[in-house]
């Protein structure tokens, strides 16, 4: 690489970089609210036009081992601004580290699925129960 770049390609580089971040921040979010995203409905109950689908696209991604695009976006914006992409998925890169100690299977993205729908359950279930005049 040529160490005499010029200011434009050093502020772009950085953009890139930006850019990832911002869509590794984005990633994070949805992915709370994936999972804890049934308890805000209690306070916003038309989140849960967002949320169902948001739920059953993580669970789906899950479930099926699928990468989310937002993983090769990211990845992308890596390689452009610089530095270099990784090998398999968000959660993999940046979750599984921080929980488990050894990399993301198949068997353990099953688990988290079935974890999103454990949570979710319990909150929309409270929600319903709210509704009908029930006590949580």
């Amino acid at each position: 690489m040529d160490s005499h770049r010029g200011a434009f390609e050093v502020v772009q580089e950085m953009m890139y970089r930006f850019a990832a971040d911002v869509v590794v921040l984005i990633h994070f979010a949805f992915i709370v609210f994936v999972v804890l995203g049934g308890f805000l409905v209690f306070r916003r109950p038309r989140l849960v036009w967002l949320h169902v689908p948001a739920a059953a696209w993580g669970t789906l991604i899950e479930f099926t081992g699928w990468v989310c695009p937002l993983t090769p976006l990211e990845g992308m914006l890596r390689v452009a601004g610089g530095g270099s992409g990784y090998s398999g998925g968000f959660v993999e890169a940046y979750v599984v580290p921080l929980v488990y100690p050894t990399g993301l299977e198949q068997g353990t993205q099953q688990v988290l699925g079935a974890v999103v729908i454990f949570i979710n359950a319990v909150a929309y279930g409270r929600l319903l129960l709210r509704r009908s005049g029930g006590r949580a």
